[in-house]
C-alpha cells in the first residue's frame, strides 16, 4: 500500500461536449496493488488524506476524502453533510489512468470524471 495522489477530469456529459479539463479534482488516499482505496490505511492515514476541487470561476475549496455507512465522499465542512460530494461506488473502482468514476457534486448532479493520472504522494 502506498498513499497516492490521484487526478481526475471532467470527462465529457452533454454541458460539456468534449470533457474539460480545468474542471476536476486531486485527492490524496492509500491503494493497494491494484488500485482499489485501502480502508485500513485510510483509517491510519486519514489525516492525509485531502482534496482539492478545481473549477472556473469558483472557490478551490480543499476538503477531505471520508467514509460513512454509504461509501466514500469528498467532505469539506465536518460539521455538515450538505456539502459532501459522494463518490458513486468508489470502493469499487480502481484507481489507475484511463479508468473513469463518477461523483454526485453539491448541487446534486452525477458527473462522470476520468482519472488521468495516479503518482506516489510523498
Amino acid at each position: 500500500m502506498t498513499m497516492k495522489r490521484i487526478k481526475l477530469e471532467l470527462a465529457r456529459d452533454p454541458e460539456f461536449p468534449a470533457g474539460s479539463r480545468e474542471r476536476g479534482y486531486e485527492f490524496a488516499a492509500p491503494l493497494n496493488h491494484e488500485g482499489y482505496i485501502d480502508h485500513d490505511e485510510w483509517r491510519k492515514e486519514r489525516e492525509r488524506c485531502r482534496v482539492l476541487r478545481f473549477w472556473p470561476g469558483e472557490d478551490k475549496p480543499v476538503g477531505r476524502l471520508v467514509h460513512r455507512g454509504g461509501g466514500w465522499a469528498f467532505d469539506y465542512d465536518p460539521k455538515s453533510t450538505d456539502d459532501d460530494e459522494p463518490g458513486f461506488k468508489f470502493d469499487r473502482h480502481r484507481f489507475i489512468p484511463g479508468e473513469y468514476v463518477s461523483i454526485k457534486e453539491r448541487d446534486g448532479t452525477l458527473r462522470t470524471f476520468r482519472i488521468v493520472a495516479v503518482w506516489d504522494l510523498e
